[in-house]
């Protein structure tokens, strides 16, 4: 009899279970009421729907599942805009709403080497990632300031001149300012492959197209991209794909830094993101202020580079930004901005990459905001002298080159005029040169006289 019991219970759960399965899920989805260039408004369940949420729309046709993220509400409307293009959309398509955040990725170490889009998915034909035990989301906050360690030991970058007269720490954030084609990427190219640090996580925001390949393999090459993530957003990709390749950089580097390496993370360029976040502030109605950029954009700014420095653990994250400085104007709204957020700024001119001299970093305007306490005390000396010397020949340099400067009328410049060479030959270094920080200062040391 009990057996029969228990027969006949065993059925009946094996019946409800079935039964259950053939119960369809709910979808919740509101549809599509109006398209305004990159804005779509979606109408229906609103409460069900919230900032930064996401949404697929159903287009016609091919055009399949389009991810949106939701960017504001208007009324009883929800704001979105996609990830990509709207082709196939109309009015009445369903607008299915997501559990997920717009944005969140589970990163590992299987990672390196590999080059991920906007949303963290493979673009390099190389097969899916493996996925890691941890969700990461793209807009995390930054680390509490009180929590958070100081910053590390000196960072050699393989550069002499950052390295001697701009020195890096661990953990620190510099600023790259430059006006295009003065030699960012290749400098960037160099920091990836020379920069004793673990992991490199570089993310190209609205980079050309075609320099993309030429990037990895000509600038990174093999040997730096196998310690390296690359994340891409080229410049035809929606506003949000280009906003979201900055989120997904600090996301990946926030992971290698939990795990306890020192990360080099690289943006290039924070320009390009502040463009993209005008485009959706616009959208979105807000109203804009200097050069067209909405209030959104200097609020996301010092959240997104907050983000990178030293952890709360032994992990770092060093950071390198550049910043695309229009007209060569580098007092233009964004530049300031991000200088004042910054640990630093490395100011690179058009003059000086004119005349061949690559990097073409001009020192004198460039600062490091660790230095003099990262400088080695003993070649502190010489490191203040070339600067004299630099800044001497600056002031002179015009009456110099148009030659009405008389030598013998001045020591000072005399000297600077006979030291000058090979202090050029110093600021140079090639693509493929890398010179560690005690080379450098013992090199600086033989020009100027020291230790």
């Amino acid at each position: 009899m009990a057996d029969d019991l228990r027969g006949t219970g065993r059925a009946t759960l094996a019946a409800a279970r079935a039964a259950l399965e053939r119960i369809e899920s709910l979808e919740t989805y509101g549809r599509v009421v109006a398209i305004r260039g990159l804005l779509v408004e979606v109408a229906g369940p609103v409460a069900a729907m919230r900032l930064g949420g996401r949404l697929d729309i159903e287009g016609a046709g091919r055009s399949g599942l389009i991810p949106c993220e939701i960017i504001g509400f208007q009324g009883d409307r929800a704001l979105a805009m996609p990830f990509g293009s709207l082709e196939g959309v109309r009015r009445g398509c369903p607008a299915y709403v997501r559990d997920e955040a717009a944005g969140a990725i589970r990163p590992s170490g299987a990672w390196l080497g590999r080059v991920v889009d906007a949303l963290g998915r493979p673009v390099d034909g190389l097969g899916p990632l493996p996925p890691g035990p941890e969700i990461y989301p793209l807009r995390a906050d930054p680390p509490p300031a009180h929590a958070r360690r100081r910053v590390g030991r000196p960072l050699d970058l393989g550069i002499r001149c950052i390295n001697t007269f701009l020195t890096m720490c661990a953990g620190q954030r510099m600023g790259i300012f430059a006006g295009s084609g003065v030699g960012k990427s290749v400098l960037l190219s160099m920091l990836a492959r020379y920069t004793a640090a673990d992991v490199a996580v570089i993310g190209l925001v609205g980079e050309r197209g075609r320099e993309v390949q030429e990037f990895l393999q000509d600038d990174l090459g093999p040997e730096g991209l196998a310690r390296s993530v690359v994340v891409v957003a080229t410049s035809d990709e929606p506003a949000l794909m280009r906003r979201n390749a900055a989120y997904v950089t600090l996301a990946l580097a926030e992971h290698f830094r939990d795990a306890g390496a020192k990360v080099l993370c690289m943006i290039d360029s924070i320009t390009r993101f502040a463009m993209a976040q005008r485009d959706i502030g616009l959208a979105a109605g807000e109203p804009p202020t200097a050069k067209g950029y909405t209030p959104t954009v200097f609020s996301e700014l010092p959240r997104l580079l907050e983000r990178a420095g030293p952890g709360v653990g032994e992990g770092t994250i060093s950071a390198l930004f550049t910043v695309l400085v229009e007209g060569d104007d580098h007092n233009e709204p964004v530049a300031d901005a991000v200088r004042g957020i910054l640990d630093g700024h490395i100011v690179m001119e058009r003059g000086i990459a004119e005349r061949g001299r690559y990097p073409a970093i001009n020192v004198l305007r460039s600062v490091s905001r660790t230095m003099p306490r990262a400088c080695d005390p003993a070649f502190l000396p010489v490191v203040r002298r070339a600067r004299r010397v630099l800044s001497t020949y600056a002031d002179m340099e015009e009456l110099i080159r148009l030659g009405a400067y008389r030598a013998g009328s001045s020591q000072e410049v005399d000297e600077a005029v006979a030291l000058m060479p090979d202090l050029e030959a110093f600021l140079g270094q090639g693509k493929e040169e890398a010179t560690s920080i005690g080379d450098g200062y013992a090199r600086l040391a033989q020009i100027v006289g020291g230790p």
